[in-house]
């Protein structure tokens, strides 16, 4: 059997990565080789519950479809989360895995997709050079275990299509330079702007720079290079083409999203980016362009080998120095984040530069090994390196001995490479090679723990599938009613996507999409988030749950996981409320907008008066006025309290948005917890139990940060009001409601007059039509879908069309036929001309290296 290059150092590549990846896993103890938790912020928040959610589309078990999550934010826009979150092809295997298990699908699929950066990259750097099959092996290893990778992309696997489509765009490039496969470079480009957009931008980007410095050192005639540069302008055009049907969709999303805090690019110190070069450091918004320390050595003697072309050494060299400062330029940090930054780590590009530092490795030691001259200024310059970054504080004491192994080990390996390559001794290149292998595996293992353990330290975390979630789910499926009525998971949230993970339809939904108007309307009446208002909360409160038709809602003990909670081992309680359905008529719409009182906002939704907003007072500790109702601070620290009247026997709520601690009426209930952490948090609406006989309140507060309760912060609610309002709705309400995927379909009373009221958010791309009348744009009531009725009219059929998609599909179609067009020309001019000799990739001059 021939022997394959190419194959061997792909495979080869594979498996050291997932073995050094796991391997660390196990050394930090973490999930699935430990106790420890791996599903820190995004990853527990967002991408496990999305995959969950994709496992119950693949099996038929979703509420909605590929249009319309009905599980989360009570009707979201799902195609752009389906392309920002699901688009890779890996993200399907989940669903060979039990539900239960989703957090090891999620594990395995992450694994795959690193070692299939690792594969990519070393198939590429043997496409660029030829030269020995097992370093380019371990190179790619260095690339998918990059400090970028270990530490950002593993808990959001997401960006880790990136980092398999940087080598494979570069792939492209190469097959441009070389007229070849046309129609397969336009494949990728479309696989891999599909998977990931984000950071499949960053990767075109970077696979351009790497094509144009090809161009330069190819040396071909003007006509020749800009033929070249062309066809791979026309690949990557159609390529993206192709993804337009995801990709402008994602787009379109943004625009409707809620807006984050706008930041401003500050880069961090020169040492923190020297340091995050070396093994074992860790820094949260740093540059993670640690590539190990063989990889390094070699990136740095390419100036000093001798046996590199004077051009070759000079192109990789400015690039890798050019990319480095690109990322403390906040022009170019624009360009690469594609003109806004982001609200987390602001060097999301930064496998781009590890990349790069790969590559640049690889072209030192295709032309064979460095000598003692070149490598002992390579050692100088990591020396300096050491010492400059010796200022940084993310150079711990830990980290000392990983980078002396592993430089020994690197320095050691190369020696003796270099000995066995003059004299063509054997014995020597393969203890070269347990050499090198070795250290990589001990210092990426390393690299990669300490990156496990410190995120765990300084992010929120969440514990995996467990007996929690199988109550959760269970009490969900038991009352489950949809679309009769929703069901919703409840306030005391496991993470920021109940609904994805354990079922049900609420109100709570985390994903960078988050629509405004969502956002806006759930604030407006007294609901809580985080995340800067991307992450809206459940809002657990009795004329929310009749407005939006929750006939059902689960109340559990807090996490046990989250051990700042106090704890509390209660049961997971189920309780129920008459609700009208999802669709109401409002004879007499009160178009009055929205006010600051979230109670009388409420109230405008309802179409009823059932709240009770009386005045109230704050007190300190000692019991004088605490000024401007301010928390938390001041005299009002230990124990302020409110005091207020309520009628007997009302429901009593507190909304204290800007408060951060708890609350609880005196002589009734338990503590009501608000969350407020400005500006990334806003605490929700709470009930506090019955008003007692007497009708005064008297509040106890236990701040735990400064806050303030603002003047009509109490309701009170009157529940017999409240039931005749829902049945006042119930009785005029629509008498058939059926829901598949983006489309509703409502059976109404005869000559209903007024608007229908769709108990879901007006987000964009919602259009309706009454009897068998025109699709039309729905209107907006309060932020609800609403559709004005003449009376005539005994149905309604609302459609969901996603911004985006019609243009997205346009041009898909055009470039598919572009595509098409072109493969006809090609085979018409091969039959007419004959076949020309196959052209390969320009490359440097080749040694007899091996």
């Amino acid at each position: 059997m021939q022997f394959r290059p190419r194959r061997a150092a792909a495979l080869l590549a594979a498996a050291v990565t997932i073995t050094a990846f796991c391997a660390a896993d196990a050394l930090a103890r973490s999930y699935p080789f430990g106790p420890r938790t791996r599903s820190v912020n995004d990853l527990g928040n967002q991408y496990v519950p999305f995959h969950t959610h994709l496992w119950d589309l693949l099996h038929g078990r979703a509420d909605g479809g590929l249009l319309v999550n009905w599980r989360s934010g009570y009707g979201s826009s799902f195609l752009p989360d389906l392309g920002t979150y699901l688009g890779s092809p890996f993200a399907l295997l989940v669903a060979v895995f039990p539900r239960d298990e989703i957090d090891l699908a999620v594990y395995v699929v992450t694994v795959l997709k690193t070692a299939s950066a690792a594969a990519a990259m070393a198939c590429l750097l043997l496409t660029l050079r030829p030269g020995r099959w097992w370093a380019a092996g371990l190179l790619g290893t260095s690339y998918a275990l990059c400090g970028w990778s270990v530490a950002d992309a593993s808990y959001n696997p997401m960006w880790l299509d990136g980092l398999i489509a940087l080598p494979l765009l570069c792939l492209v490039g190469e097959w441009a330079l070389a007229g070849r496969r046309r129609f397969l470079g336009v494949l990728v480009v479309a696989l891999a702007w599909t998977a990931n957009f984000y950071t499949a931008y960053m990767a075109t980007l970077g696979a351009g720079l790497v094509l144009l410095l090809r161009l330069v050192l190819a040396d071909l005639p003007r006509r020749r290079a800009l033929a070249a540069a062309g066809r791979a302008a026309l690949t990557v055009v159609l390529g993206v083409g192709l993804a337009a049907p995801l990709v402008t969709v994602i787009y379109f999303g943004t625009k409707h999203a809620y807006p984050g805090r706008v930041r401003q690019f500050a880069p961090v110190a020169s040492e923190d980016v020297l340091a995050r070069l070396l093994p074992a450091t860790y820094g949260f918004g740093s540059p993670a362009v640690y590539v190990g320390v063989t990889a390094l050595l070699l990136a740095l003697a390419l100036p000093f080998h001798r046996a590199v072309p004077a051009r070759v050494r000079t192109g990789w060299t400015v690039l890798v120095l050019a990319v480095t400062l690109s990322m403390q330029w906040a022009p170019t940090h624009l360009v690469w984040h594609a003109f806004a930054t982001p609200q987390g780590s602001p060097y999301r590009q930064a496998f781009v530069l590890c990349g790069l530092l790969v590559i640049a490795a690889w072209h030192t030691l295709s032309y064979g090994p460095p000598d003692r001259r070149a490598l002992a200024a390579a050692a100088g310059l990591l020396a300096l390196i050491t010492l400059a970054a010796s200022r940084s504080d993310l150079v711990r004491p830990f980290a000392w001995p990983v980078l002396l192994l592993a430089t020994a080990g690197a320095l050691g390996g190369l020696a003796l490479l270099g000995r066995a390559d003059a004299g063509q001794r054997s014995r020597l290149a393969g203890l070269a090679v347990v050499l090198l292998l070795g250290a990589q595996l001990g210092e990426t293992a390393a690299t990669s723990a300490v990156a496990t353990r410190l995120r765990l330290a300084h992010l929120d975390d969440y514990a995996p599938w467990g007996q929690r979630q199988q109550r959760q789910a269970d009490a969900i499926a038991g009352a489950d009613g949809w679309p009769r009525y929703r069901t919703d998971p409840g306030r005391e949230q496991t993470v920021g996507n109940d609904p994805l993970l354990v079922g049900g339809q609420g109100a709570q939904y985390y994903s960078s999409l988050t629509s405004d108007v969502l956002s806006r309307t759930l604030t407006a009446l007294g609901d809580g988030w985080t995340s800067r208002g991307r992450s809206v909360q459940s809002l657990d409160n009795a004329v929310t749950d009749v407005i939006f038709s929750v006939g059902a809602r689960v109340h559990s003990p807090p996490d046990p996981h989250q051990k700042h909670l106090a704890q509390d081992a209660g049961p997971v309680t189920v309780t129920r409320q008459d609700v009208p359905p999802l669709v109401t008529v409002r004879t007499a719409p009160d178009r009055a907008p929205f006010g600051p009182s979230p109670y009388r906002n409420q109230e405008l939704l309802l179409g009823s008066r059932v709240y009770t907003v009386p005045r109230l007072a704050v007190h300190g500790d000692t019991g004088r006025p605490a000024r401007g109702g301010r928390v938390g601070s001041g005299n009002a620290v230990t124990r302020p309290t409110i005091t207020a009247r309520c009628p007997a026997g009302t429901q009593v709520y507190l909304w204290a948005p800007h408060y951060s601690g708890t609350a609880r009426q005196h002589g009734a209930g338990t503590d009501a917890r608000f969350r407020f952490e400005f500006p990334r948090g806003r605490a929700a609406m709470a009930p506090l139990g019955p008003a007692p006989a007497s009708g005064r309140l008297r509040v106890e507060l236990s701040p735990d940060r400064p806050g303030r309760i603002p003047g009509g912060a109490i309701g009170c609610l009157d529940t017999a009001r409240l039931r005749t309002a829902a049945a006042r709705l119930k009785a005029t309400a629509a008498t058939e409601v059926t829901v598949s995927d983006g489309t509703l379909r409502a059976q109404l009373p005869p000559g209903s007059r007024g608007i229908a009221v769709v108990a879901a958010p007006r987000i964009a791309g919602w259009r309706c039509a009454t009897g068998g009348g025109r699709e039309r744009p729905a209107g907006e009531y309060h932020g609800l879908i609403a559709v004005p009725l003449d009376g005539n009219s005994t149905s309604l059929t609302c459609t969901f069309h996603p911004p985006g998609l019609r243009l997205g599909t346009a041009v898909g179609g055009a470039s598919l036929l572009t595509l098409a067009l072109l493969g006809a020309l090609t085979a018409v001019r091969r039959r007419r001309v004959p076949a020309p000799s196959t052209t390969t990739p320009p490359r440097e001059r080749v040694t007899t290296a091996r």
